[in-house]
């Protein structure tokens, strides 16, 4: 890198669910002021369309289950296009701290001098939440809120599942659609309940949302029917509420995605 040039900086952008309403002001202003955009295959089109003529536009893919560029690979892109001065924007979807690698990507980056700065998002247990009208907490029924995935990273079931087993814990589950099945059976011998309510959302946050409502011991049975989307699984007592709020409240999703 030629002295003469200093180094951009890399922000590291949650996008939320989709929708860019969803989306923070500061998130907006991010991608409409980047220099190279490196984005995730979940990110929206309209998202991606807020950024600049010129930018540098580059998806990553990272989507559970698809081909994606290594992270090695990203790491290097980025700090390549912000030794060139650039403002460089990594966009993710959901909230870039929760299973987006926003803690490998900035201490990559900040190892050879580049400055990080994350931008939160709405992340996808929130955004269902709102969108199918259940608490992720409430009082008498949720006291905390767990967020996992359903396996670690040489694609083993995660093995302590007892914190999950809390009567009183909302748990949260991403990427975890082919695991549902391991995933509920670890639960019951955890000790949760059979009867204990479970919401599977596909593509929370979107216009084309689709919710299943079901028990713990129903999941057991059998894998997930999906349409390709991202699954999100909520597993405690306030999922039951899913079952009666859920077409207003995407109603209201579609009114203003439209």
């Amino acid at each position: 890198m030629s002295s003469s040039v200093q180094p951009g900086r890399v922000l590291l952008v949650g996008a939320g669910p989709g929708p860019v309403d969803l989306m923070t002001v500061r998130a907006m202003r991010a991608v409409q002021e980047a220099g190279a955009l490196l984005y995730d295959a979940l990110c929206s089109e309209e998202a991606v369309a807020l950024a600049p003529p010129g930018c540098i536009r580059i998806q990553t893919g990272k989507r559970a289950g698809k081909p994606s560029m290594k992270q090695d690979e990203i790491n290097r892109i980025m700090l390549r296009l912000a030794q060139r001065g650039l403002r460089v924007v990594r966009l993710k979807g959901g909230d870039p701290s929760i299973f987006g690698r926003v803690g490998e990507e900035a201490a990559y980056l900040n190892a050879y001098g580049v400055t990080t700065e994350v931008v939160p998002g709405v992340t996808a247990a929130c955004a269902a939440a709102a969108q199918f009208g259940f608490p992720l907490t409430h009082r008498g029924q949720a006291r905390r809120v767990v967020f996992t995935t359903a396996r670690v990273a040489n694609g083993a079931m995660a093995l302590d599942w007892c914190s999950g087993a809390d009567p009183e814990a909302t748990l949260a589950v991403y990427m975890g659609a082919e695991a549902a099945p391991d995933l509920a059976k670890a639960l019951v011998t955890a000790g949760r309940a059979i009867s204990t309510p479970v919401a599977i959302i596909e593509r929370a946050g979107a216009a084309d949302a689709q919710l299943t409502t079901t028990s713990l011991g129903v999941l057991t049975a059998g894998p997930i029917t999906t349409h390709g989307g991202p699954v999100l699984i909520v597993v405690g007592e306030v999922a039951a509420a899913a079952q009666t709020q859920a077409s207003n409240a995407s109603d209201c999703f579609r009114e203003r995605a439209s």
